[in-house]
């Protein structure tokens, strides 16, 4: 049910997401959403997971939205950043209010969007389909290149050869390691039945990104592994499911978040289609 108090800590969220950056923020709800996990199996009666990782304090659709909405803001608006897509740096170093308030705003609206998808009961992991949806106005309120990027960019830069799929010495890397890790994923996620896991493992090691580390990007992986092992007791379909996100999470990333001024996250959106399939389907 949405309440004042609830909107009112949405805009402290995304208010917070923008002041210490969107990743930072994101790593916490990996690692809150791990501490949950052990509280849960301790016997706890706190719902750490629901309330705080995925609730108004580090809700990826409230505080990493509300940080990436701040970041294209304080880059494309007021030049406080090199590029609307700096989802690392905290927002603290531009001493500017108005950056937050748009923090503050988005949160909010990531909010009322994720409300909205559950009261209806959309069949989708809705924190990740709000992220994408939030992403998505930020680009059109923030951003100058659209949703898909422009392509002049990439036709006169001799750095930026767009390509919108995968080479196949890259698509065979992918697979390698994804069915690597959906088999191991899956396998934790049937024994434990706790399908968010993996996604909790993969949020906090992202601070190996924070550090500066190149580093993969594999929570859209976990989760939808997680997804389809719990819908249907296989491992092996989790692993297949962990393939299918990673290669449609390379296409996503090339097409949406590729030549362009804001971010839009290719793990959310990625996250968004396979959980609608695998929810409809399974």
């Amino acid at each position: 049910m949405i309440t004042i108090e609830a909107i009112l800590a949405a805009f402290g969220g995304g208010v917070f997401g923008a002041l210490i950056g969107a990743l930072p923020a994101f790593i916490f709800t990996g690692v809150m959403g791990l501490i949950g996990i052990a509280v849960m199996a301790c016997g706890g009666n706190i719902d750490i997971v629901g309330n705080v990782a995925f609730g108004t304090l580090f809700g990826p659709h409230i505080a990493f939205a509300g940080g990436v909405a701040a970041a294209a803001y304080a880059a494309n608006k007021k030049h406080y950043l090199d590029s609307g897509m700096d989802i690392l740096t905290p927002l603290l170093k531009t001493k500017d209010s108005m950056v937050l308030l748009v923090g503050g705003m988005f949160g909010i609206l990531g909010y009322l969007i994720n409300s909205l998808f559950v009261s209806i009961g959309l069949p989708t992991d809705t924190p990740g389909c709000t992220v994408f949806i939030s992403c998505a106005i930020t680009r059109i309120v923030f951003g100058s290149t659209g949703l898909f990027g422009k392509t002049e960019i990439a036709a006169t830069s001799e750095l930026e050869k767009r390509s919108f799929l995968p080479d196949a010495k890259t698509l065979a890397f992918n697979i390698v390691w994804s069915v690597g890790l959906g088999l191991v994923i899956s396998y934790i996620v049937d024994l434990t039945q706790i399908n968010i896991i993996g996604f909790c493992i993969s949020a906090a090691s992202l601070i190996f990104v924070q550090m500066g580390f190149d580093f993969p990007t594999t929570h859209h992986v976990t989760l939808i592994a997680g997804y389809a092992t719990i819908a249907t007791g296989n491992i092996f379909i989790g692993a297949v499911f962990a393939v299918i996100a990673c290669i449609i999470g390379e296409i996503v990333g090339r097409t949406l978040n590729s030549c362009c001024d804001t971010h839009i996250d290719p793990p959310a959106t990625t996250i968004c289609l396979c959980s609608f399939i695998i929810f409809i389907f399974m």
